[in-house]
């Protein structure tokens, strides 16, 4: 065995459960249900089917306003697509969409982006506006406008409360109001000022409409980490049924650290469940562990890190690309293997590299939650690949951030 692990004293299992997601009692009942048959292969069948599941929960976004505020603009943008890029919708100075049309994230098909015709065009009223957009398909409205908000606006946000679904109003193009008014003012210029202007004239429109406390967020499509976008974010996550938010989570564009750290946070929480399916099926023993996982189940896991962190090849090319910074400059601020390459041997290594942990992984479970302990008390199975994981996602995660920074400072020089 590649050492030994440390002894368990309380400050240990104390740094432990900091580190770990508390299993919460949900998670409890899901895992005795799931062992009802008694065998660890139906286990991990079931919580398989509950984790695919959750991958394929549907989300649908619909993105409305008036002609010319910027719909298919944010309909790109918070696909992580530029106006020119494969897939995206298409924008210009007068209404281009005529018809509800589906726009499905690149990385996550089931998460799609709707852009609907603009409000108060002649041939949608929003006296008939929710029928003719089939409004039952939508999970949540954005209503964006990008001067202020009318009646239109108002009428439609009525109608969507009265059946029963979300909506947030969104000023779009502050970039372009703030730009005006420097050039206007240059000596008094205030971008906090300006930009509270900007709120509290939409909110004074929408009140005048009889939209009691509305809630506006300010947004630009080309700098989405400026302004209001992680305001909406969180509203949206916080507002969001729970299978909904993890979809929507893990669709966002890596446009902060914030959201970066997020989907972390979401990754760690399926951890577990990952390590009871992968040592609950077909057997991959590793000379000199006690260990037997199903390394194709841990690949795939991994992938999806990756992906969603946007370390492959088709997103760094693609964030150079909008950077303008050579490709090879992006990737050499990488450290983890798991961006250049996920294989098997790649994936036993990591595996024996995390046995050492894995006994302290099982006696932490143990002592927290006697029945997961219990199940996998037998060997350190469980453990090895818990802490594979774990190890991993950090790696990765930490990776995403320092590509994140450096796409940055090159977007920052470059316009300086």
């Amino acid at each position: 065995m590649a050492g030994q692990p440390p002894p368990t004293t309380p400050h240990h299992v104390a740094e432990l459960i900091h580190e770990y997601d508390t299993i919460t009692e949900e998670d409890i009942e899901e895992i005795k249900k799931a062992l009802e048959g008694g065998r660890m292969a139906e286990a991990a069948s079931k919580i398989m089917e509950n984790l695919e599941a959750l991958d394929k929960v549907p989300l649908d976004i619909a993105v409305t306003g008036e002609s010319g505020s910027g719909k298919s603009s944010f309909v790109n943008a918070i696909r992580g697509l530029g106006d020119e890029d494969d897939g995206a919708a298409p924008t210009g100075v007068v209404e281009t969409t005529i018809v509800p049309t589906a726009y499905p994230h690149p990385k996550h098909s089931h998460v799609t982006v709707w852009d609907l015709p603009g409000i108060g065009t002649p041939n949608f009223q929003s006296s008939t506006y929710l029928e003719q957009v089939n409004f039952s398909h939508y999970d949540f409205f954005i209503l964006i406008a990008s001067e202020r908000f009318k009646s239109n606006h108002a009428q439609l946000a009525h109608e969507i409360q009265k059946l029963g679904k979300r909506f947030y109003f969104v000023r779009s193009k502050v970039d372009v109001d703030l730009e005006a008014a420097k050039k206007r003012r240059p000596r008094a210029y205030s971008e906090e000022l300006v930009l509270g202007e900007i709120r509290d004239n939409c909110q004074q429109c929408l009140r005048n409409e009889g939209i009691n406390s509305p809630q506006v967020f300010l947004l630009s499509s080309w700098e989405l980490t400026k302004y209001d976008f992680m305001a909406l974010e969180d509203t949206l996550e916080n507002e969001l049924p729970e299978h909904k938010r993890h979809a929507f989570l893990l669709a966002l564009p890596n446009i902060s650290l914030e959201v970066l750290q997020r989907k972390k946070e979401a990754f760690q929480k399926q951890i577990w469940k990952w390590a009871i399916i992968s040592c609950g099926v077909a057997a991959v023993p590793i000379p000199g562990l006690s260990v037997a996982c199903d390394v194709t189940i841990l690949m795939k896991s991994l992938s999806k890190y990756r992906q969603s962190f946007g370390l492959d090849d088709e997103s760094l090319k693609k964030l150079a690309k909008q950077v303008a910074k050579p490709v090879e400059d992006i990737k050499a601020v990488i450290k983890s293997p798991l961006a250049k390459e996920i294989s098997r041997d790649v994936v036993l290594k990591l595996l024996t590299k995390a046995g050492a942990g894995g006994l302290m992984v099982v006696e932490y479970f143990a002592y927290t939650v006697p029945i997961l302990g219990s199940l996998v008390a037998g060997g350190i199975s469980f453990g090895t690949t818990y802490c594979m994981l774990r190890n991993s996602l950090n790696e990765v995660s930490e990776d995403a951030q320092r590509v994140l920074i450096k796409a940055l400072e090159s977007h920052v020089g470059k316009g300086s």
